[in-house]
């Protein structure tokens, strides 16, 4: 019977009556790189790189360098620079697919390809298939005309974008401003070429990671057979809800090929594991057909933040049924909610399933700067920590991509709220019609792809793009070189781009979600970037050189980025450094500090002469660095919460790093914490004490989350250095649902009398139930100009837990775990006289102990 299967699937091809289940042959194995023949003066330069060698899909052809050993690893000391003639080389990618006759006999032959990177010509035995020009998007064409029966090479040519640009940007008298000038000199006459291409920004470097302008088919590649018709799409929108019931629609995208009857059989199953079924008989025309399937649930169960409930999830279901034959399924996971961002005189504000949520967090850059190597575990352990330092929300920002659809399930079942940006990361946007529909379609594709989750609370068209135009030197410089004319016509173009274009996919793809061009942003009522209107981003502190104090002179209506700088752990440090000396100012540690082009580390040692005591070695130096950072962010973000409600939300600037490095994030690349996310578990906290001391007095602010009113009290000790107490104020509290309420302003003569300021300090709690959930430590000095005693800290470890115990006031206990990774179940904490805490330590060596005392 086998010589007649041929001849069976030559009928298959030609009856309709007879369509087959779609088939995908995934395209990740058997690939080999070489630099392209027609790119000789590379060729001549790295005569090895011209013969093939395995490459990874998905992936680049860096990793595949580095894999081979052609190029050192990038991230390890120096060697960023060894690795940039890769992103100026042309290259070629090859693999060999065996296709039978009875997949010939198919109706379609499609090359789908999810990740092109980024100017990429695809082949298939030797005839071009496509051309691909934006890494955001997806590819797809049908390859059977060009495929045969037996084996057949699929040949992917990809240009280096520096290149493929470089006669654009020096054909242009005023070339668009982009974001970082290379430190490498390899963009042509030192213009940058990012502007112009739809590719991560971030890969050109930035300053808090490296440059390496990747090339590769970085997402999977595959091949689908189909017959007749397929699902392009399948998304559910959410037309009304109520405790009572839940109003849907299912919408499919079916592309036919012919006119026909299908079938679309659609199952909601809810988080109990009951489903409903319902079939809907549909006539397709040739070519894109659009369907709603309506749908409903009674006594709908709601997606809550974090903090405010449970994240149940339905599951969506559609099968496509051809000629009564199933061919195809696709499947969404839903979460029921409304959301809203309320913008009233100002405001700016979330407000889900009726409840004003204030939002907690931080941003998240890339995961790596090769995203094809970022495993879900990475991913998952880096939004647990988040959650479990009592974040809400996590803003991801517009210099990177578009995270894979296992990022926003996690996010879902967490129940943390995603602030997207659209993939624009500073750089001015050409103004040409045809770079606006390119990112038409690469906006409908993503939004598509992903709106349907629960976690995205809010879509922004750019990061900075808007407020830069506006406010940046470099921008108003360039306004004036081009001219009224050239700056309307660049002004329109962006306005079109955020204010229509992306506003528009947004409505179209993912209706109820909201909507900002940018970030900051006013929605265009007004100047961006201000406390009165709008998010901010606010840099005056750190970038501007602003002593810490200046976060409590703003209550911004919503921080979306504010950061500080410290060093990686020890661990991480050793990792890129390798063994030996380390010194601040030394050519690894610049290589790996981004911020001013290396010289980054005198910020952190400006900062340190402002606020605390000279370091007594390196490791110490990393100590004092993560202190600093937890604190000026400790100060800033209790400040946002207890402005509430003008202040509706406090995301901090980074959780994350991109590579080993000296940066802003809270937890290194290595995954270890900095003392920064052990304090956001507190300053993030559900119930919250603030006590700010300014002008000579300190004032009392009780913040809950809770949607329920909580009994409480509050209490102000003032101690001196021998730990006896001197002062004692404290009171009864209500704390009023989704509340900051200042309860008292206490003069320092009044709270402290006539206590040395040295020598004495507050203790402000907040207790719940006689429990103390949250406290903090108010000095009218910096801590530099304290007096701290000698904590007489002891350690004693029983395998994996550790006591910890001061005999006298201890501030800022760090358990350093060395050179080894290794970290503690909580960290960066003060210890009051005769205090203990136990922690759970991962990592077997002995810690070290250090603190702000002398």
């Amino acid at each position: 019977m086998k010589p007649a299967l041929p001849l069976f699937f030559a009928l298959l091809a030609s009856t309709p009556a007879f369509a087959a289940p779609r088939t995908d042959v995934a395209l990740d194995r058997g690939w080999q790189v070489r630099i392209d023949p027609a790119d000789s003066a590379a060729g001549q330069a790295h005569p090895k790189e011209t013969r093939w060698l395995p490459a990874h899909v998905p992936g680049s052809v860096q990793q595949d360098l580095i894999a081979a050993h052609r190029v050192p690893d990038p991230f390890k000391g120096t060697n960023e620079a060894a690795i940039q003639w890769v992103g100026l080389t042309d290259w070629q990618f090859r693999t060999q697919i065996a296709v039978s006759p009875a997949m010939l006999a198919r109706d379609h032959l499609d090359l789908v390809f999810d990740g092109l990177d980024t100017f990429a010509t695809v082949r298939v035995n030797g005839r071009v298939l496509l051309s691909a020009d934006n890494a955001h998007r997806r590819w797809r064409a049908d390859a059977k005309s060009l495929l045969k029966a037996g084996d057949n090479e699929i040949l992917v040519t990809i240009a280096s974008p520096i290149k493929q640009l470089a006669p654009l940007v020096l054909a242009a008298k005023h070339p668009l401003p982009g974001e970082y000038v290379s430190a490498f000199k390899d963009d042509p006459g030192d213009r940058q070429t990012s502007p112009y291409i739809r590719k991560p920004k971030y890969q050109y470097g930035w300053d808090w990671g490296p440059r390496i302008v990747t090339i590769g088919l970085w997402r999977p590649a595959r091949l689908e057979a189909w017959d007749a018709a397929r699902i392009e799409t399948l998304r559910v929108e959410q037309d009304a809800l109520n405790d009572a019931e839940a109003r849907l629609t299912a919408r499919a995208t079916i592309v036919a090929d012919r006119a026909k009857t299908v079938t679309l059989r659609t199952t909601m199953t809810a988080p109990d594991g009951t489903a409903r079924t319902v079939e809907q008989a549909v006539a397709v025309a040739a070519g894109l057909n659009r369907v709603a399937i309506p749908l409903t649930v009674a006594a709908p169960q709601r997606w809550q933040p974090a903090g405010y409930g449970a994240q149940p999830l339905y599951t969506v279901a559609t099968t496509l049924l051809v000629d009564g034959a199933a061919s195809e399924q696709r499947a969404r996971r839903i979460g029921l909610r409304t959301v809203s961002l309320d913008r009233r005189d100002g405001a700016f504000a979330f407000v889900v399933n009726g409840n004003r949520v204030f939002a907690k967090g931080a941003n998240l850059i890339p995961f790596d700067s090769f995203p094809a190597r970022v495993e879900a575990a990475e991913m998952q352990g880096l939004l647990t920590a988040a959650r479990d330092a009592n974040m809400n929300m996590i803003r991801v920002w517009g210099g990177g991509y578009y995270l894979d659809d296992a990022f926003y399930e996690m996010a879902d079942r967490l129940g943390l709220m995603i602030w997207q940006d659209f993939m624009f990361g500073g750089s001015v946007t050409p103004p040409e019609a045809a770079f606006r529909e390119n990112v038409r379609i690469e906006a409908d594709e993503q939004v598509a792809r992903l709106g349907d989750h629960p976690s995205i609370v809010l879509w922004a068209g750019n990061n900075e793009v808007l407020s830069g135009w506006e406010n940046w030197s470099d921008r108003k410089a360039f306004k004036t070189a081009v001219g009224p004319d050239e700056q309307e016509r660049i002004g329109t173009g962006m306005a079109v781009l955020f204010d229509r274009v992306l506003r528009d996919a947004v409505t179209r793809n993912s209706p109820g979600t909201p909507y900002m061009p940018g970030s900051p942003s006013s929605d265009y009522e007004g100047p961006t970037d201000t406390d009165a209107n709008g998010d901010r981003h606010f840099w005056d502190v750190w970038s501007g050189s602003k002593p810490v104090e200046q976060y409590l002179d703003h209550c911004p209506r919503f921080m979306s980025e504010y950061g500080f700088q410290a060093m990686p752990t020890m661990a991480t440090i050793r990792d890129f450094a390798g063994p030996g000396a380390l010194d601040a100012d030394g050519a690894v540690m610049k290589a790996h500090q981004k911020f001013l082009a290396g010289e980054g580390n005198a910020r952190l040692r400006l900062y340190l002469d402002q606020r605390l005591r000279p370091a007594k070695d390196f490791a110490d130096f990393v100590y004092l660095t993560q202190v600093n950072q937890a604190q000026a962010i400790g100060l800033a973000a209790r400040h946002h919460r207890a402005c509430r409600p003008v202040t509706m939300g406090s995301l901090f600037w980074q959780l994350n790093d991109v590579w080993p490095s000296i940066s802003w994030a809270s937890i290194d690349h290595l995954g270890q914490w900095k003392l920064l996310q052990y304090e956001a578990r507190r300053f993030f906290a559900p119930q919250a004490i603030v006590a700010e001391h300014k002008d000579a007095s300190t004032q009392v602010t009780l913040i809950s989350d809770a949607t329920t009113p909580i009994a409480a009290r509050w209490r102000v000790t003032v101690r001196d250095m021998t730990g006896a107490t001197l002062a004692t104020r404290e009171a009864a509290a209500t704390l009023a649902p989704l509340s900051a309420a200042t309860v008292a302003t206490l003069p320092d003569p009044a709270l402290f009398g006539a206590a040395p300021p040295a020598q004495s300090y507050a203790v402000a709690e907040l207790l719940i139930d006689g429990r103390s959930v949250s406290r903090t430590i108010v000095e009218r000095l910096a801590p530099k100009d304290m007096a701290y005693p000698d904590p007489g800290l002891t350690l004693r470890r029983d395998g994996d837990r550790a006591t910890i115990t001061a005999t006298r006031l201890a501030r800022a206990v760090m358990i350093d775990m060395g050179d080894m990774p290794g970290q503690a179940s909580d960290n960066g904490f003060d210890l009051l006289p005769g205090e203990s805490i136990t922690v759970t330590l991962t990592g077997q060596q002995t810690p070290v102990l250090r603190t702000l005392a002398r």
